[in-house]
């Protein structure tokens, strides 16, 4: 897919959000973890928001989870949305939640709690991290 393909607007990776990006270009979901509480980080920061370390690192997550929260788009925001499409936060196992899209799925199969597992959607130069259900819980 190129970007004429997929016009929607795109992510803009800062310093402090690269490594994320550059992961996901290598097929890699990749989070931050603080080393002072061990809790996982996301959205990328330069400190830890729950005990103020500046001791984050970066770690490769496993790329599984599960649904944590969702809905289906029937509206796009602009005409370069094709709809409908399903927005969701995903709870992965080590425990943080990221905002992504379940693909590859038919709308009225996606539920709360469900399994799934990351996937990649090249978009020109950019990777995104976008996931799909798993046969696997």
């Amino acid at each position: 897919m190129n970007a004429e393909q997929f016009p929607r607007p795109l992510p803009h990776p800062t310093e402090i959000s690269a490594p994320h990006w550059n992961g996901a270009q290598s097929r890699k979901l990749m989070v931050q973890r603080c080393n002072a509480c061990t809790r996982y980080v996301f959205i990328p920061r330069r400190v830890c928001p729950h005990c103020l370390a500046d001791a984050l690192q970066w770690v490769q997550s496993s790329g599984r989870g599960k649904i944590y929260s969702y809905t289906i788009i029937h509206r796009a925001p602009d005409p370069s949305f094709q709809v409908p499409y399903c927005a969701a936060i995903v709870e992965l196992e080590e425990g943080w939640h990221m905002m992504t899209n379940i693909v590859g799925a038919e709308m009225s199969a996606i539920a709360v709690d469900l399994p799934v597992v990351v996937d990649y959607l090249d978009v020109g130069e950019m990777t995104l991290p976008v996931f799909k259900l798993s046969t696997s819980p």
